[in-house]
């Protein structure tokens, strides 16, 4: 007889490789998306030779990124060289352990659920800033030193604009942050906070028009101008994984997770409405991929020193006007 706790054990391996699969079949074709929005955008088709519409492009890209010749600097520190890739792109996918995609449906339940994404998001920067350095390009490592300072800057800020949420939902679980947004999603009563939350995730994910560390027209490609073959999808894959994150918790925060205003009060069958509340989550995170790449067909790249600038005199003031006025109307009308 199979005791209970291996079948707990099979179940929960089950479920990591459904929330991975998935997970990496999305970042795949989020390439493909970005590339036919952005397309569309300008005005041109975008990928159509591989596949029906091009549709079998990020399977193409990725056996050419797999087969490609796997080059190492001559000066560069080698054992660092190739750590780096793995320390940005783990903490991407394992964060997703903590995401509730249904009241049902997630890997692990933790009280700290906001913490625990916070903390292992952070640990990315360090695999940015060891890729600069082990380079032993001037390029890379002045890619390195720009990442470091605008993630953990924003990072600030993006810790801070979620404050507002976590008062009104007296909780750090991810489900109790759902469960209190039954009635009202959060963005109604967080309009602030939630468009801070979105400048700076986008920050966080050095997308355009934060994309400084990149910068192609001034540092080649910044922190991975070095690396090729799967270790610069292995940067790849993690910046859109760390994009998906960022509408997961956007998502959770802000848009009521997985509930459907009505549907989800129905007396549906629980199989039938998990598959409900799922789609709903990853419809959700997918709107935000395309604000995220709809900016990027948009705006234009800022100055470093308007990076900064905009973070430490506009958005870091905001967030601590947002909290306060949270607190007083949470204390005098709560």
């Amino acid at each position: 007889m199979i005791q209970p706790f291996i079948i707990e054990i099979i179940f929960v391996l089950i479920k990591i490789v459904a929330v991975l699969g998935v997970v990496l079949l999305i970042v795949a074709y989020m390439t493909y998306m970005e590339r036919k929005v952005i397309g569309h955008m300008q005005v041109r088709y975008g990928p159509m030779r591989v596949g029906p519409h091009g549709l079998l492009q990020p399977i193409a890209d990725g056996l050419k990124l797999f087969v490609k010749e796997d080059i190492i600097p001559a000066e560069a520190d080698k054992g660092v060289f190739l750590l780096a890739p793995i320390i940005c792109l783990v903490p991407a996918l394992i964060i997703y352990a903590v995401i509730p995609f249904d009241n049902f449906f997630f890997i692990t339940d933790i009280n700290i659920g906001v913490l625990y994404v916070l903390s292992i998001s952070s640990l990315g920067i360090y695999g940015i800033v060891l890729a600069g350095w082990a380079s032993n390009s001037k390029y890379s490592l002045l890619g390195g030193f720009r990442s470091a300072a605008q993630m953990v800057s924003y990072e600030i800020f993006l810790g801070f604009a979620i404050i507002g949420p976590l008062m009104l939902a007296g909780s750090l679980n991810l489900i109790e942050i759902v469960k209190a947004q039954e009635n009202v999603w959060f963005i109604f009563y967080q309009p602030l906070a939630f468009v801070i939350a979105l400048i700076a995730g986008t920050a966080e994910t050095n997308r355009v028009p934060f994309d400084l560390p990149e910068a192609e027209t001034e540092l080649v490609a910044g922190f991975h101008t070095e690396y090729s073959g799967m270790k610069f999808a292995y940067f790849f894959l993690a910046e859109y994984a760390n994009m998906l994150i960022v509408s997961a918790m956007l998502t959770v925060l802000f848009l009521g997770g997985w509930r459907i205003p009505i549907i989800s009060d129905l007396a549906l069958p629980l199989v039938l409405k998990t598959l409900l509340h799922i789609s709903a989550f990853i419809f959700k995170m997918l709107v935000f991929m395309f604000i995220l790449m709809w900016m990027r067909a948009t705006f234009p790249r800022f100055r470093y020193d308007q990076l900064m600038w905009v973070g430490w005199k506009v958005m870091f003031p905001l967030t601590l006007i947002n909290i306060g006025v949270t607190g007083l109307v949470y204390y005098f009308i709560a």
